[in-house]
């Protein structure tokens, strides 16, 4: 039966990257299938939640897939940007904002873009 898997995200540097997003998402790096090129993130209950595979394509400024990281509310939201800006994300300076939106956009250390979005907002269209 086919079943749906984890996000991937294709980076430049592996360290890099999952120490990012290990600290940002509270995951650690599994042994199970790590390689030179592939590193998966799981929980602290060993479930897979993401893998990280090495890329030498350039980042997309408008990728089709991204990953949505959810909070609770505009302060929940607010705080978790400044966190991962500190981590290491950084402001791709995103215009394509609908008025009054949701969603905050920033980009991993490779430049991979993501979301923050504030669940108790209605939705942007």
């Amino acid at each position: 039966m086919l079943r749906l898997g984890f996000p991937v995200l294709g980076v430049a540097d592996l360290d890099r990257a999952a120490t990012f997003w290990s600290t940002a998402l509270d995951l650690r790096d599994s042994a199970r299938w790590a390689s030179d090129t592939w590193r998966t993130l799981v929980t602290e209950a060993g479930e897979e939640a993401l893998g990280l595979m090495r890329s030498g394509s350039p980042v997309e400024p408008r990728p089709r897939v991204h990953v949505d990281l959810f909070v609770d509310s505009v302060e929940e939201q607010q705080t978790e940007v400044r966190r991962l800006l500190e981590l290491g994300a950084a402001d791709p300076g995103w215009t394509d904002y609908p008025e009054n939106p949701d969603f905050v956009v920033l980009a991993d250390p490779d430049g991979n873009l993501f979301c923050v979005v504030d669940l108790s907002h209605a939705p942007s269209s």
